[in-house]
């Protein structure tokens, strides 16, 4: 009967790891090494991926936004794509691929981005005209001449700022002149308050969008970096805080560590203040703290290291632990997110969830969080997302764009399409820091659970504890 246990167990291992699951609850009375089985993850990818995997997986994704997003220009106008080359989705995504042509050394990540860029730089003075006795003469390039709103501006700015600040491009004046015009916009949106925060006219008088917090404050602090203007990057300082004494509520959290999230929306008028954590805002929040943080590190590298924002760095550094902490509580079994991060009644969303791994994976290379308490979270996390890149490279179950709700049915039944841009930027990000912490990191898989290590574990062997 034992012989047959051990037979029957052995069997499971072999069909677990050709991808058959084992569920079988009968075949031997002995339960001395029941715990060998392999658990069944229902298609989830669990483990700890090869790069190269990785690196397939934002390959498939780069080569659909290629076809998706050309960039022609045919009688001086953009021939238009399926996905826009001037939106804010596009601007995350301009910012992620030179991260991925930094992290993977593909330099055909950061060719997909200077073509873009450069070229829409160029084109802009030739059509400024145009554009400004007919702003739908070139609907793709009069975000870029005339920008009205921080949707317009924010994103692609940093992206330009980015740039600008590369190895691989050092002074166009074309990009500058760019740069400034979207800056322009910047200093003139209305802000509210005594902190000058970020603000809109709609759906309420004086609201507060979370989005804005990325949509704005990105921008101020690589232009800060790239100009040397420590006055742009204390601005974004200021607005991470105007931010979080808005929109922040903390929750119980992971590990007994205080955490929390961010609601969607605030009302200047309203009393009290609903609580809708909306994923993609959330992700918005954290991605922000990251840029900032990334920003005043590019600026202090280029002063010769002075670091005259550690305090900052410190306060904004607490706040990002505060969210992961919060976020890793709420993350749903398959590796995903929900559409509302409180309500596992929601749809599984895969932008958000793409954006929290690329921050937690960044957050573990840059020092700001502990491998070994979040790295396993992170993997489960990209390892969810890369299941939602189907075979064309497209990104599946991505939320489209969103307004203001305070009522759960308005964003738990919103559509989801991939054709919705603000997926693709986020995964390849993931994907690329995913790489990235691969080769920073010990993770090693230790009684079928995944675990990072101080240092590489050489053992050939599984550790099980004698105790059960």
């Amino acid at each position: 009967m034992i012989k047959k246990t051990f037979s029957h167990i052995a069997a499971c291992m072999v069909l677990a790891v050709a991808g058959t699951p084992c569920t079988a609850q009968t075949g031997g009375t002995n339960d001395t090494q029941l715990h060998l089985m392999q658990p069944d993850f229902q298609g989830l990818p669990y483990g700890i991926p090869s790069k190269e995997k990785v690196k397939q997986d934002i390959d498939r994704v780069l080569t659909f936004l290629e076809g998706a997003m050309p960039i022609e220009v045919v009688n001086n106008k953009l021939r238009q794509g399926g996905l826009r080359l001037t939106s804010y989705e596009a601007g995350v995504l301009y910012a992620a691929a030179q991260d991925a042509a930094r992290s993977t050394g593909d330099k055909r990540y950061m060719r997909f981005v200077t073509d873009r860029l450069l070229t829409m730089a160029e084109l802009a003075p030739k059509v400024s005209d145009s554009i400004s006795r007919n702003r739908n003469y070139d609907r793709q390039m009069r975000p870029l001449v005339n920008p009205h709103s921080l949707d317009d501006a924010g994103a692609m700015c940093a992206a330009y700022c980015r740039l600008l600040l590369s190895e691989e491009l050092r002074v166009k004046s074309s990009l500058n002149n760019v740069i400034r015009g979207y800056m322009n916009r910047l200093w003139k949106t209305y802000r509210i308050g005594d902190d000058k925060i970020y603000a809109r006219l709609w759906p309420h008088y004086n609201t507060v969008w979370l989005d804005d917090m990325f949509m704005g404050v990105p921008s101020l602090a690589w232009y800060g970096a790239l100009k040397g203007d420590t006055a742009s990057i204390g601005d974004a300082v200021r607005q991470v805080r105007a931010f979080r004494d808005r929109m922040w509520v903390e929750l119980p959290s992971f590990g007994g560590v205080g955490g929390g999230l961010f609601r969607h929306g605030w009302v200047e008028e309203m009393n009290p203040h609903p609580f809708f954590p909306w994923g993609r805002a959330n992700g918005w929040a954290i991605l922000t703290m990251c840029e900032v943080l990334d920003a005043i590190n590019a600026y202090e590298r280029s002063v010769s290291g002075a670091s005259v924002f550690d305090s900052q760095k410190t306060e904004i550094i607490g706040l990002l632990r505060q969210h992961i902490a919060g976020l890793c509580a709420v993350q749903d079994k398959s590796g995903l997110w929900h559409q509302l991060l409180n309500d596992p009644t929601s749809f599984l969303e895969t932008s958000a969830s793409a954006i929290f791994a690329y921050c937690m994976a960044h957050a573990i290379c840059e020092g700001w969080i502990d491998p070994i308490a979040y790295g396993a979270q992170t993997l489960l996390a990209w390892n969810a997302v890369s299941t939602q890149i189907n075979d064309k490279g497209q990104v599946e179950n991505t939320v489209v764009g969103s307004g203001m709700g305070f009522d759960r049915a308005f964003y738990c039944h919103r559509p989801v399409h991939v054709m919705a841009a603000h997926g693709y930027g986020p995964v390849i990000w993931a994907g690329s820091e995913i790489i990235r912490m691969l080769g920073k990191t010990h993770p090693k898989m230790n009684d079928s659970a995944v675990h990072f290590y101080p240092a590489k574990q050489n053992s050939r062997k599984l550790v099980f504890s004698e105790e059960r």
